[in-house]
């Protein structure tokens, strides 16, 4: 119980300096009911996936996101290759499906939501330890399943792929 205790304070904290609604009754009982409800369902999904699992990736994040901006910034510019010169660079579009090497759903939420944010490619479907894939080009599937990304994401639980 002391978590959502926690949480209640931490999310309303963080509403009233966010919102600078500090003077309008109706707002900031909107803000109290908003918080508590957050509160309330963060902690009925604690109580079915704990918490720990997600504060060992959180921590481990800050190692994470500056390799997932740099790979974002080179699709990105395969993307744009592929929109201003389709006669040099052709869109060929591949599916396939990869494992998954997280063990955490935390840690395959991470990832799959790695492979969405890279531009030219989506994580179609998660299904039990694999993702299905849709690519813009072939190479990029080739370049998932090198399995760097995959490493990368395991990392964050603290366990090696």
């Amino acid at each position: 119980m002391p978590y959502i205790v926690l949480l209640s304070i931490a999310l309303s904290i963080f509403w009233l300096l966010m919102s600078g609604f500090w003077d309008n009754s109706l707002l900031l009982g909107l803000g109290v009911v908003s918080t508590a409800l957050v509160a309330w369902l963060s902690w009925r999904i604690e109580k079915h996936y704990p918490f720990h699992s997600f504060m060992r990736v959180l921590a481990n994040l800050p190692r994470y996101w500056p390799w997932l901006v740099w790979e974002v910034v080179k699709s990105n510019a395969d993307v744009l290759k592929r929109i201003w010169l389709p006669s040099r660079y052709p869109i060929d579009p591949a599916q396939s499906v990869l494992p998954m090497s997280q063990q955490s759903r935390v840690g395959r939420t991470i990832y799959a939501n790695s492979i969405t944010l890279t531009p030219g490619t989506i994580a179609v479907r998660v299904d039990g330890d694999k993702v299905l894939v849709h690519a813009l080009h072939s190479d990029s599937i080739r370049d998932l399943e090198q399995g760097e990304m995959d490493r990368r994401v395991t990392a964050l639980e603290g366990k090696t792929a």
